[in-house]
């Protein structure tokens, strides 16, 4: 026995409600660059935290647009995932939506900078290392509930990923 303090469940631990939504027009896929902030350097969808009084897909549509000038009419429930960061005592209980009609022109914001990729051809070297995991089951439009534990920001240290028939 340890002389460390017994770690929280997961279930236990505070969480922050974020959202993320990837623009699908087939065979292509809006992604953008994070030029600053957590994920800096990677490709992702558009998101980030729900501001209070917001709904979570509010937050979802505000995010789109604050990052790329896009709005969506519609959000497609795709998935929801907790992540946990070794050493980071809050979750990040994330909402993934799928847009996929939009309406504007993509525009690069002081966070994001747009840029469309084929699907086939998606930058996943590039990604955060989840992505490649659960992205195909966006693609296909199937939904999915998953928990990532990682160190860091590269490496997955534990994983959880099911096909649900409704989120």
């Amino acid at each position: 026995m340890s002389g460390e303090p017994a770690r929280r469940p997961a279930a236990m631990q505070p969480a922050r409600l974020y959202t993320l939504v990837l623009v699908l027009q087939p065979p292509r896929v809006l992604l953008g660059m994070k030029k600053r902030g957590f994920g800096a350097g990677l490709w992702n969808g558009f998101g980030g935290k729900v501001q209070d009084g917001e709904t979570i897909e509010e937050g979802a549509k505000r995010e789109l647009w604050e990052e790329s000038s896009l709005t969506a009419d519609v959000l497609h429930k795709a998935g929801h995932i907790v992540f946990e960061f070794v050493g980071v005592p809050e979750l990040m209980d994330v909402h993934i939506f799928r847009a996929d009609t939009v309406h504007g022109t993509p525009a690069e914001s002081e966070e994001m900078r747009p840029q469309w990729f084929h699907q086939d051809q998606l930058p996943f070297g590039d990604m955060w290392p989840d992505d490649k995991l659960w992205f195909p089951l966006v693609l296909q439009k199937r939904k999915f509930q998953g928990y990532f534990k990682f160190q860091g920001h590269s490496t997955i240290v534990e994983y959880r990923l099911r096909e649900v028939d409704a989120l």
